[in-house]
């Protein structure tokens, strides 16, 4: 028997039960439109968090002493960069820089009349490109003033839990850098939005000068972020920027928490995946089950008119390949719709989430 014939005589098969096969067919596809919806999710929540990652925090590149350890945020002189001017110039020359920021970070303890906390310092270049993202989710007051001596940014979160208002005078702690600690009054010039919690709820942010005089370490800085205009220029760029006593770590370094989390839950939802596919199989040998038992008498038939066993198990294998592929066209369809219409509108979460 031809081919074809199997074809038509399986859709005719699958038209006698429409109801059934329908809702066969839109289990399948709800079951593919549900797979291409978490991929596309899943996906786009991690790329979204390295990308946001990089751009506000760790950079591409990261340029260091060879003694420096973030973890401990040392103000030692031997764990700063000693010529970090040098070193800035010489990356900006290359052109797959997009830029080359400097800055100096410690711990402190901000205060209030009602309470204290503490949290990380971060000296930064306020013209730098790099700080673009902190310029831009100021939310109230204003980014640092081209002649800023005394004042601090500080992100939202901290300032509603500490309730802090723009133009408010607070205190300052630090250890400087022979181990002495150094206090002041700042003014808090603007509140930032960022969008990372942890980032706007634990840090505060002044200018790189003010940064390093108050903390007595000179010139020096902990650290240069590098960012590029292609990240698969990365190797080449830190091949480029090696130098004596200085450490080098790419955007793989600097985000491997993140990455092995990525791959912890890629794994995870392999096996979610499977189990749709396993209960959508279940549902499409369901419908095949119940319509060999109703057409018992025609196989047997068939069987009387010459048909082999095998070519009636053909003809069933037919019936489960067009509820698959029409399923799957049909979730395709509206998995690809869906995750093009959350791409474009996205997902709101609200700041207390």
């Amino acid at each position: 028997m031809a081919i074809k014939k199997f074809w038509a005589i399986a859709y005719r098969d699958l038209m006698r039960n429409r109801r059934r096969s329908l809702l066969t067919l839109l289990a399948v596809a709800l079951g593919m439109m549900v797979l291409i919806m978490m991929s596309g999710f899943i996906a786009g929540a991690f790329s979204g968090a390295l990308r946001d990652n990089i751009r506000l925090n760790t950079g591409h590149l990261q340029l260091r002493a060879d003694s420096y350890e973030v973890e401990k945020l040392s103000l030692l002189s031997k764990d700063l960069l000693q010529d970090s001017e040098a070193l800035v110039a010489q990356a900006e020359t290359l052109d797959e820089v997009q830029s080359a920021a400097p800055v100096l970070w410690t711990s402190g303890i901000l205060s209030t009349i009602r309470e204290s906390t503490g949290l990380k310092v971060t000296g930064i270049d306020p013209t730098d490109a790099f700080h673009a993202p902190i310029r831009e989710g100021i939310g109230q007051g204003a980014y640092f003033p081209p002649d800023s001596r005394g004042e601090l940014l500080l992100g939202k979160r901290l300032a509603d839990d500490m309730n802090i208002t723009v133009g408010q005078r607070v205190s300052l702690a630090v250890g400087s850098a022979d181990g002495q600690p150094e206090e002041a009054v700042f003014t808090v010039v603007g509140l930032f939005n960022t969008g990372i919690p942890s980032y706007d709820q634990n840090t505060v942010i002044m200018p790189l000068a003010r940064a390093q005089a108050f903390t007595g370490t000179g010139n020096r800085t902990s650290s240069i972020i590098v960012m590029l205009n292609d990240r698969a220029d990365t190797e080449k760029v830190a091949a480029a920027l090696k130098a004596p006593g200085v450490k080098i770590l790419t955007w793989q370094d600097l985000n491997s928490i993140l990455l092995e989390t990525v791959e912890m839950g890629t794994a995870f939802y392999y096996i979610i995946y499977f189990i749709v596919i396993l209960v959508v199989a279940v549902l499409i040998a369901n419908t095949l089950l119940m319509s060999v038992f109703e057409r018992t008498r025609e196989m047997g038939i068939l069987a009387a008119l010459g048909m082999k066993g095998r070519q009636v198990m053909l003809m069933f294998l037919f019936e489960a390949t067009i509820l698959a592929l029409a399923g799957i066209a049909v979730g395709q369809a509206l998995g690809f719709a869906v995750v093009a219409y959350m791409s474009k509108v996205g997902l709101s979460f609200s700041e207390d989430a």
